[in-house]
């Protein structure tokens, strides 16, 4: 009898991690780099809330502005001082043309007679004298009326003080002049030797020189505009010796 044959081998079941496998089809390169970047952004995401949600409680919440209104008191003191700078410029102005179209001068100051009649010393320091001169305030302004509120006249011998007084006060129309009478009393007033000796010489030689120094606060009127300013005389005189001495030579200026 001739031998049997083996019978054939039952095939070998695959094991299921092959069959895994097989069922499982091949990816990509494109799905696994998108598949990456999904998870990139996946974890991205919880990381920028959490930053959003620091850095919203870090910064405070910001209120919208409220309307606030100003005080009435304050458009109230804004306006006045509108109005009164206004006024200001308003009337710096016209004051301003008026100068110019007017052209305002000073009063004038002038000394055209003078009469020496005393100079003695009762001690070699110790002097008396008495003179006496004639003042012509003249207005030169065509429009303008003045008013000479304040006048005060002082007599020198060189820089030494040896007489004063004062006059009251006058209103001068425009292109109005007007004379007064001075009349200067010195008594035991004290002198320098050196200046005692200087005033002795001069009456010796018939020439004694005086300076007559005048203050006056005038008042300038042109229409409703007034205004205030000082006057400075300055009058040098030579005059003659006593008891006869009259004026021979002047100099007068004033100045504001």
């Amino acid at each position: 009898m001739l031998p049997l044959s083996p019978p054939p081998a039952s095939p070998i079941p695959p094991s299921p991690l092959l069959q895994a496998q097989r069922k499982t089809k091949p990816l990509s390169l494109n799905q696994i780099i998108i598949s990456k970047y999904a998870q990139n952004q996946d974890a991205l995401v919880p990381a920028a809330a959490n930053h959003e949600s620091r850095k919203s409680e870090k910064q405070p919440m910001l209120r919208p502005p409220q309307d606030r209104r100003t005080n009435p008191l304050i458009w109230c003191g804004a306006i006045i001082c509108l109005i009164f700078s206004l006024i200001l410029i308003i009337f710096g102005i016209a004051t301003l043309i008026i100068f110019l179209v007017v052209r305002p001068r000073i009063p004038l100051f002038d000394i055209p007679n003078a009469k020496l009649s005393t100079i003695y010393f009762d001690s070699p320091e110790y002097f008396n004298g008495d003179f006496a001169f004639l003042a012509n305030f003249s207005n030169p302004n065509r429009k303008i009326d003045v008013r000479f509120e304040y006048l005060q006249m002082e007599l020198y011998f060189y820089d030494r003080l040896i007489a004063t007084q004062s006059l009251d006060p006058f209103t001068q129309r425009p292109r109005e002049g007007r004379l007064e009478a001075v009349h200067l009393v010195s008594s035991l007033v004290y002198l320098p030797q050196n200046h005692a000796l200087a005033l002795r010489t001069q009456v010796q030689n018939n020439r004694v020189q005086y300076n007559i120094r005048g203050t006056f606060k005038v008042r300038a009127s042109l229409g409703m505009i007034h205004f205030s300013y000082w006057l400075h005389s300055r009058c040098q005189l030579q005059i003659t010796g006593p008891p006869t001495g009259v004026l021979v030579g002047r100099s007068c200026r004033t100045k504001r």
